[in-house]
């Protein structure tokens, strides 16, 4: 990192030092060359002067004025400030042409013949040079400006993922440390009815909080983990389920892989078994994925037992949703649609959730 930084600051000196010789040179050198005219010392001297004065006014503006007054909103003080240092410099190299006696230096070099007549001074010449030092300041704000920009896109960037970092965390906090105590219980008694099916069970639990503990480190992981993950939970649901409920499972054995962020469909699907699962009555859950296209569809539907509530899993049902509402925002921006009806005639829990992986 250390190494980069340095890499990229000497660019920028390289670059800046490469500018200023090719304006320099063009303005300041080849200009006056081309008009085939030896010209005095003292003209080459000014050049040197005025160039001296472009440079040192472009980096005073760049590294005090433009951060101190311009970007503290302070607008009119910097157009001021830019303004009466322009007309000072213009002011400093008319005094300088009138003690070297300019006009008369110039005049020997391009009519040595004719006689030095005083005339007045061509202000022409000034307005070109004040446009110039203004163009410089110009430019000079412009990178500034550009490169704050810059900078603020990239501290959204850092504050964006470490939001999306936290929110994900949280979001394993909220993985319900009741699902694995209820679900060891259950592979528990097992063992003592069917030794193989509690290993399956128990091989099951092992890769979820394998997933759980690792590839949520990552942003994205592969489509096919979460996928397997949600085949899992789904599974292991099964063994807590009494009879009284009915499942319709819908979900691809084959697709075509894709990256996605880890633990996005988790709650949805979790909200199924917390919600739409009674004690008492017959209850069903609807679990459809399909992908195609690059594009992940997944539709829940489950009835709303309030009693289900009271249960601590059913307590931080709703912080999981949103938080994952923020997440989908975070990561998938425009390229989403989440549609949630929980007011139907049919008292039922309705998600649709459409992804783009691309």
């Amino acid at each position: 990192m250390e190494i980069q930084s340095n890499y990229k600051q000497n660019l920028s000196i390289l670059i800046h030092l490469l500018g200023w010789a090719l304006f320099g040179l063009v303005i300041f050198i080849l200009s006056p060359l081309s008009s085939g005219v030896e010209r005095p010392f003292e003209f080459w001297l000014k050049q040197g002067i005025n160039l001296s004065l472009l440079i040192a006014v472009f980096y005073i503006n760049y590294f005090y004025f433009i951060p101190r007054v311009l970007f503290k909103n302070r607008i009119p003080l910097f157009l001021s400030i830019n303004l009466l240092t322009g007309i000072a410099c213009i002011l400093f190299l008319i005094l300088y042409d009138d003690w070297v006696n300019m006009q008369e230096l110039m005049h020997k070099a391009y009519r040595p013949d004719v006689p030095y007549t005083p005339r007045p001074r061509n202000y022409y010449w000034d307005i070109s040079q004040l446009l110039i030092f203004f163009m410089v300041i110009g430019i000079s704000t412009s990178i500034a400006s550009v490169q704050k920009w810059q900078a603020d896109e990239a501290e959204k960037l850092e504050q964006k993922r470490q939001q999306i970092n936290s929110e994900l965390t949280y979001l394993k906090a909220q993985i319900n440390p009741h699902f694995f105590f209820n679900t060891l219980n259950n592979i528990y008694s097992l063992t003592n009815i069917d030794v193989e099916k509690a290993k399956t069970a128990l091989l099951k639990l092992s890769r979820m909080m394998r997933y759980v503990l690792y590839e949520t480190e990552k942003t994205h992981t592969l489509l096919s983990k979460e996928i397997d993950f949600i085949n899992d939970f789904i599974e292991l649901m099964k063994m807590r389920l009494s009879s009284k409920v009915k499942l319709e499972i819908t979900i691809p054995e084959k697709f075509q892989d894709a990256a996605i962020a880890p633990m996005l469909l988790l709650p949805f699907i979790e909200n199924c078994f917390k919600h739409g699962v009674s004690s008492q009555k017959e209850s069903m859950i609807t679990i459809q994925i399909d992908i195609s296209d690059h594009q992940l569809t997944l539709e829940t539907r489950n009835g709303i037992f309030k009693s289900s509530e009271n249960t601590p899993e059913g307590n931080a049902s709703g912080i999981g949703l949103q938080n994952t509402k923020r997440r989908l925002a975070l990561l998938y921006d425009h390229r989403y649609n989440l549609f949630i009806d929980d007011q139907n005639p049919e008292n039922e829990f309705k998600v649709l959730l459409k992804i783009d992986l691309k």
